[in-house]
């Protein structure tokens, strides 16, 4: 059973519907298993967990606006 794990911002159910539908289609389709036999977990990170160049994403967001 391949597992695909997808690590990303919060986003809405019919985004997360999207990514699970289109990566799952392409992982099937390049490795010639069914569609069926894979699992999709999806781990949303907010912006207040997730660190780039010694700054929170959320900081160097607020910076941006």
């Amino acid at each position: 059973m391949p597992v695909i794990t997808i690590e990303a911002g919060r986003m809405d159910k019919e985004k997360k519907a999207k990514l699970v539908e289109t990566f799952t289609k392409s992982a099937s389709e390049i490795l010639g298993i069914p569609e069926q036999a894979f699992v999709t977990l999806i781990r949303e990170n907010d912006a207040d967990n997730v660190g780039n160049g010694g700054k929170l994403l959320s900081d160097i967001m607020a910076e941006r606006k």
